[in-house]
């Protein structure tokens, strides 16, 4: 495996072991929060926070697209049983909105994100008098919802309070650890080489963080359509300032990133894949993937390298993976 720059006094076995299930005692699992999470980043952050204190599903797996998902008769079930459900909020899950309040008024439901300060939220382009919902993207802006998922945990389950507070700064450590990893990579790629373009414009707050021009094909939201027009300016931007990469989403499909491609082509300038990013859900269960801090380790991995940095194929990643 190789040697990559490792984070400044923060260890790969603490970042590990902040990672790890812990064990439940049994007075304590018989009164384990049962959680209901509508997006894996929630779901994610609550597991890691509630440690031996939750049980939590999450409603969307790998690749789902939460612009897009409506809850099923079987999910209904799943949240009128559970103590509380986690959503994520801002419009994200436009299409469960209006299921959502209605369940709020017979049981516990924590809209996370909504908790953040409208000041560092970033405007929709969709939908008027709404925020980009993508906040999940900011390492630094993340961290913020941890003081929400704290209080609504210990409102539930006032005896687990020290773990849950615990967890959190556990949590806010490797949170802390990603970004200075994440800005050290990142500043390697030249500034006129900083162009982010991918399907969906799900970037915004991870462009703002790092200095990268974010270009979308469709709007915020997936449900948006990418006119002729759009893609025909994008192959513009993409031969006028031969970028040399751009980047499909696991959640959306590649098929306008694949027209890009085709017409740079037909124009003389040859784009590659730089490769495939997590945007609006993270990898499958049980991977380092399918945690929030693994894929955004990912997809600061690939976009940097994708762009010319001299980072290693494993990046931060391997050596995450290899000491696993």
């Amino acid at each position: 495996m190789k040697n990559l720059p490792q984070t400044p006094n923060v260890s790969r076995r603490a970042v590990l072991a902040g990672m790890a299930t812990m064990v439940a005692t049994p007075s304590f699992a018989a009164s384990r929060v049962n959680a209901v999470a509508t997006t894996g980043m929630i779901a994610d952050m609550v597991r890691r926070i509630g440690g031996s204190g939750v049980e939590v599903q999450a409603l969307m797996g790998a690749g789902v697209d939460p612009h897009a998902y409506r809850q099923t008769r079987s999910d209904i079930v799943d949240m009128t049983r559970s103590d509380a459900v986690f959503s994520h909020g801002l419009y994200l899950e436009a299409q469960m909105e209006e299921f959502l309040t209605d369940l709020g008024r017979k049981r516990p439901v924590f809209a996370v994100a909504e908790t953040l300060d409208p000041a560092a939220l970033i405007a929709s382009q969709d939908y008027e008098n709404r925020f980009d919902p993508h906040v999940w993207m900011d390492p630094d802006l993340w961290v913020q919802c941890v003081p929400e998922v704290v209080r609504a945990l210990t409102t539930l389950r006032p005896k687990g309070k020290t773990l849950f507070e615990d967890n959190a700064a556990t949590f806010v450590t490797d949170a802390k650890a990603l970004s200075v990893y994440s800005h050290d990579v990142l500043s390697q790629v030249r500034p006129e080489a900083r162009v982010l373009l991918t399907a969906h414009d799900a970037f915004s707050y991870f462009g703002a963080a790092f200095g990268f021009e974010v270009l979308g094909i469709q709007g915020i939201s997936t449900e948006s359509e990418a006119g002729l027009n759009r893609i025909s300016t994008l192959v513009d931007t993409l031969v006028a300032r031969q970028l040399p990469a751009v980047f499909v989403e696991t959640s959306v499909s590649d098929r306008n990133i694949r027209a890009l491609i085709e017409g740079a082509a037909a124009q003389g300038h040859t784009v590659a894949i730089g490769g495939s990013l997590y945007s609006d859900a993270m990898g499958l269960d049980g991977t380092y993937e399918g945690t929030w801090l693994g894929m955004i380790d990912h997809n600061v991995t690939t976009i940097a390298r994708a762009l010319g940095a001299d980072v290693p194929a494993g990046g931060r990643l391997g050596n995450l993976k290899g000491a696993a």
